[in-house]
């Protein structure tokens, strides 16, 4: 009978927590645009976003604005994931947001509290208490990082002179941004929070629209086939149903390739008398360490 494996996984990465993931692998080569290189903030380097990522108008720019906010506001829009800095003139800077569950919970007004540099970040009671599994280790705090959920810059929003615990903050996670997530508040990219954090000083008036507001001055929105959120329009509609199409081409195709992959790695693991449920995966090593009574290897 051939020798079990020994099978030993290790996976290390900092859960989404209140805001974000950690830090994600740079490209290879990334694509730089302007406005999102590469930065060196004190201690720490933050990667320039890769522009698939910026795709679709998902960045910074100045835009005409309509509303009747005065200039110096925020306004955070959730439905439609955009964030305005109101200017003069009827101009406004909008930021992608990506919103969080608990970035659903706060409408209306408050004032920009706190400002903070790297911030240190410490999950609630209550979420300790929800769910263990992800906060408990975080129970005494995270230090200011770029694995940090709350990134480069943190706006705090308070009202009445109390903390809503609504932030506005950066995250390494520059995949997520411009899409709805499982948790936290609303999040840009690290750059584009340092670009906001140096425009407003505290005190800053934040009206968070509700999906009235929204729809008023943004008009009916939907998600695309990638999750971003486009104006609803027939020709998005369309353009949605061609994605979602090459999406599942392409994900048959991902789907038989992996299956074939997987036959030639059990066929490789019978041919060294390796049972399925001890085969290691998804690439069997030229040569395969057995661990039995002698610890012995076999070729």
């Amino acid at each position: 009978m051939p020798h079990s494996l020994a099978r030993i996984f290790a996976i290390l990465a900092l859960p989404l927590l209140a805001a974000c993931a950690g830090n994600p692998k740079p490209d290879a080569t990334p694509e730089v645009v302007p406005g999102y290189e590469g930065i060196q903030d004190g201690e720490f380097f933050i990667e320039p976003v890769a522009e698939r990522f910026l795709a679709g108008g998902n960045q910074r720019a100045e835009v005409a604005y309509a509303g009747d906010e005065a200039p110096g506001t925020i306004v955070v829009d959730t439905y439609a994931r955009k964030l305005y800095l109101v200017m003069e003139g009827g101009r406004a800077m909008r930021y992608p947001i990506a919103v969080g569950r608990e970035g659903l919970s706060f409408r209306g007004t408050g004032v920009v509290g706190r400002k903070a540099e790297w911030p240190a970040w410490q999950p609630t009671a209550n979420m300790v208490r929800t769910r263990p599994d992800l906060y408990a280790a975080y129970a005494g705090g995270l230090p200011g990082g770029l694995q940090n959920p709350l990134g480069a810059r943190a706006l705090y929003l308070y009202r009445g002179g109390r903390d809503t615990m609504f932030r506005i903050h950066g995250t390494s996670d520059a995949a997520s941004v411009g899409y709805a997530t499982s948790a936290g508040c609303i999040r840009l990219f690290n750059q584009d929070a340092i670009d906001l954090y140096n425009r407003v000083p505290n005190g800053t008036r934040v009206k968070v629209r509700t999906e009235v507001e929204s729809l008023a001055a943004e008009g009916p929105q939907m998600e695309d086939a990638y999750g971003r959120m486009i104006p609803d329009t027939p020709e998005n509609e369309a353009q949605k149903e061609k994605d979602l199409a090459l999406i599942a081409k392409q994900a048959e195709k991902d789907r038989a390739a992996a299956e074939k992959a997987d036959k030639k790695r059990l066929a490789a693991c019978q041919r060294r008398g390796i049972e399925p449920e001890d085969c290691p995966g998804p690439e069997l090593p030229d040569a395969v360490v057995t661990i039995g009574t002698q610890g012995n290897t076999q070729g």
